[in-house]
């Protein structure tokens, strides 16, 4: 994933130190170096291609029965009656008996093209593909416009990305690890 780097570097990379912050949301005193991830580029384009394409392998394979709209035993009636050459339903003695069949343009008919389960649901999308829409995805949220863009409310934060110190996984209870959160 080096080479991918040596493009053209994020937004992000303007500010290669960020500053560690204590559990009071004060800084620490430390400032640690930002990991190369958030210098990959920002490219949306492949990041929401490659994310529709692996979320497509989730799918369900569904069709409509085989049978659907084949049910009634239907003929054309010819030519020379002065109606369309769709089958029409057999029998007598009920609105059904003479009306049109089988078309996908008749009431009660088949659909056209019936779905089948064979269609190709899923997508293979390639390894590297994936490693380059993550480093990007990653990369975009150290970009504090592009986080606000997405409607994140990111006012209260000190900078992005926050770093906090490893005192925070120390918490035992979630009511401290909430209370953090709201910082």
């Amino acid at each position: 994933l080096i080479h991918f780097y040596k493009r053209k570097m994020s937004l992000a990379a303007g500010r290669p130190q960020v500053t560690v912050y204590n559990d009071k949301n004060e800084s620490a005193g430390s400032v640690v170096c930002l990991p190369a991830v958030f210098k990959a580029p920002v490219r949306p384009d492949i990041v929401s291609t490659i994310h529709n394409e692996i979320a497509k392998n989730r799918r369900q394979p569904y069709c409509v029965n085989v049978d659907a709209g084949h049910q009634t035993s239907a003929e054309s009636w010819g030519t020379g009656r002065a109606v369309a050459r769709i089958p029409r339903v057999r029998g007598g003695g009920t609105h059904r008996s003479g009306q049109a069949a089988f078309g996908n343009m008749c009431r009660g008919g088949r659909m056209f093209a019936p779905t089948k389960t064979w269609r190709r649901w899923h997508r293979k999308v390639n390894v590297a593909q994936k490693r380059y829409a993550m480093c990007s995805a990653i990369a975009a949220t150290g970009v504090p416009a592009l986080v606000m863009a997405k409607g994140h409310v990111i006012n209260g934060i000190s900078e992005v990305p926050l770093v906090v110190s490893d005192k925070v996984q120390g918490f035992q209870k979630t009511k401290a690890a909430v209370v953090f959160l709201r910082k």
